[in-house]
């Protein structure tokens, strides 16, 4: 995408993709629900009648302020829960997933929001952090609530949605892509001398590479969720709190020229619970269905191979923390 396609798309005017028919009775989670894009998407789904939003936060004292500030700014009560998630720990997101395989009766949307762009180097479970959150963990809050998101969807007659949110800097990191190690990717990835500022790129593209892996192993047309991969463009959030000066000062530059408002990219987000069955495994920018953006290496030949890869790797993690998670998901 070219600077100027950037720039038209960052002021397209984006639609309000949920109707109230689309949210009442159903119940929701987003994560990251504390702020930015999670914060406006929450309140979002709000004032459209939710029966339940599950905010799920890192921090539980931040989330009953948002939840608070919420409800005053909706005039609606009784919707919201703050539940504690910490995407660095995996135990943390096992506790989430069975607390809500118990406390909640159906699932039929999860906005995967929460993720980390760090400006130096620091680790969760003995991967960079950016790494475990953006791409491990992300992924096994997925795989351990789909099972509870079929049964939604068979027992109400819905189609669930997974959102993940990621970012079109993915397409940017095919240089450091054909710099790891192809037999041993998460192990190249623990080595600290290879750590680069721009690693959450990195961890877009991997997320991007597991994403559709994951979304072939489970077909809407067996499992009835849909799920979808998705870039919400430049918005002004919080999101690069952990970056370094160099990149805090590129992100606020194009965010001056062109960023949106939280309310406006949040929006994106809630494309994905509205995007029919067309949009699994796909790619969604603009609060549109776009896979065509996304750039031959990931698709081509030698992208199938990183993409199978890559997944391996991601799979024997998820096993390794909730042993049989991964094959539950494909049988």
């Amino acid at each position: 995408m070219s600077f100027f396609d950037l720039l038209k798309a960052q002021y397209k005017t984006l639609p309000q993709p949920l109707t109230p028919e689309d949210c009442h009775g159903r119940t929701f989670i987003v994560t990251g629900a504390n702020a930015g894009l999670g914060l406006e998407a929450t309140k979002h789904l709000v004032s459209l009648g939710s029966a339940r939003v599950i905010m799920a936060v890192r921090n539980t004292r931040s989330g009953e302020a948002a939840k608070e500030d919420i409800e005053e700014a909706t005039g609606r009560r009784g919707m919201l829960e703050v539940w504690r998630l910490d995407l660095a720990s995996y135990d943390s997101v096992v506790e989430f997933a069975a607390k809500a395989q118990t406390d909640l009766d159906r699932i039929d949307g999860l906005i995967e929001n929460a993720g980390v762009a760090m400006g130096q180097w620091t680790e969760a479970e003995g991967n960079e952090t950016s790494v475990t959150v953006n791409v491990i963990s992300t992924m096994l809050l997925a795989v351990l609530l789909l099972p509870h998101m079929e049964k939604t969807a068979a027992k109400y007659a819905t189609v669930p949605r997974i959102a993940m949110i990621g970012s079109i800097v993915a397409f940017d990191a095919q240089p450091s892509l054909a710099k790891m190690d192809r037999g041993n990717i998460l192990g190249d990835l623990r080595d600290r001398q290879k750590w680069e500022p721009h690693m959450d790129a990195r961890s877009k593209m991997l997320s991007l590479f597991a994403f559709r892996q994951l979304s072939e192993l489970a077909p809407v047309s067996r499992t009835g969720v849909v799920m979808n991969w998705i870039n919400p463009g430049i918005c002004s959030t919080g999101l690069d709190r952990n970056a370094n000066f160099a990149i805090k000062l590129q992100i606020g530059f194009a965010r001056a020229l062109m960023g949106r408002t939280a309310e406006q990219g949040s929006r994106t987000l809630l494309h994905g619970l509205a995007a029919d069955k067309e949009s699994h495994g796909k790619y969604l920018t603009e609060c549109e269905v776009r896979d065509d953006l996304v750039p031959e290496w990931f698709t081509n030949e030698d992208g199938r191979d990183w993409q199978v890869r890559i997944w391996s790797e991601v799979a024997k993690v998820l096993d390794r923390v909730q042993p049989g998670c991964v094959r539950r998901i494909e049988a």
